[in-house]
């Protein structure tokens, strides 16, 4: 079973993927900092991490790039969680290492897309 690793501040927002993705083959981890979340992945890295874009402790490129310098044999697919398409964040996010990103808010058929070609790629 994959695990993806949900990093949001808002409780709301975890808990609606909690709720989308709770019923796919995915273990879901939750995180409401990016320090939580470099935790979390220092110790057991998730094949698949969501960053919230604007975290309240570092910014999404600073996170992205702490997971990357994780040595650990599991390389994550990375997504941003963006609440609006930012194309310089967009590709800032890339050049740390993400692999795409998702638009806030989301509902249950966009968020299950992004996981399959997540998934497909980890």
């Amino acid at each position: 079973m994959k695990r993806c690793l949900f990093v949001d501040d808002s409780a709301v927002i975890r808990k609606v993927a909690k709720r989308i993705l709770g019923g796919t083959d995915l273990q879901m981890l939750e995180a409401a900092t990016g320090f939580d979340a470099i935790a979390i992945c220092s110790t057991d890295m998730p094949e698949i991490i969501v960053v919230d874009g604007a975290l309240p402790d570092m910014t999404c490129v600073e996170f992205i790039r702490r997971v990357r310098a994780i040595d650990s044999p599991v390389k994550p697919q990375i997504a941003v969680c963006l609440t609006e398409v930012d194309i310089a964040a967009i590709m800032r996010a890339k050049r740390a290492g993400a692999q795409g990103y998702l638009l806030k808010p989301f509902n249950r058929p966009q968020l299950l897309d992004r996981f399959r070609i997540l998934e497909n790629a980890a």
